[in-house]
């Protein structure tokens, strides 16, 4: 599920983001981006498993979305997909919040 949450877009992202699903991913952010969405909020409290091709994706979205001075902002609370964003220090790069009430009303 994907919608407008005031100037941010939550983008809802379940079940694994991998080599195989992550193109589907970075589909949709280019499609947002380029429909002017430039702050995004990416619940991933449904992901069941994260590998380097999804980081990869997270990553380029972030790219576009500073281009135009936008913000992409990840949510999760799984320490399982959380310690993948320690380990590869992605957690000094991605805001993580614990709600996405919490993404929504942080200010950049």
């Amino acid at each position: 599920m994907t919608g407008p949450a005031g100037d941010r877009t939550v983008v809802e992202v379940g079940g694994e983001i991998d080599v195989y699903t992550a193109p589907k991913l970075r589909e949709q952010l280019v499609e947002l981006v380029n429909d002017g969405s430039y702050h995004l909020v990416v619940d991933m409290e449904g992901v069941d498993f994260l590998d380097s091709t999804g980081l990869g994706v997270l990553v380029g979205g972030l790219k576009r979305v500073r281009a135009h001075e936008g913000s992409l902002r990840l949510v999760c609370n799984q320490e399982r997909i959380l310690k993948i964003f320690r380990i590869t220090g992605l957690t000094k790069v991605f805001p993580i919040h614990t709600t996405v009430d919490e993404a929504v009303a942080a200010t950049d």
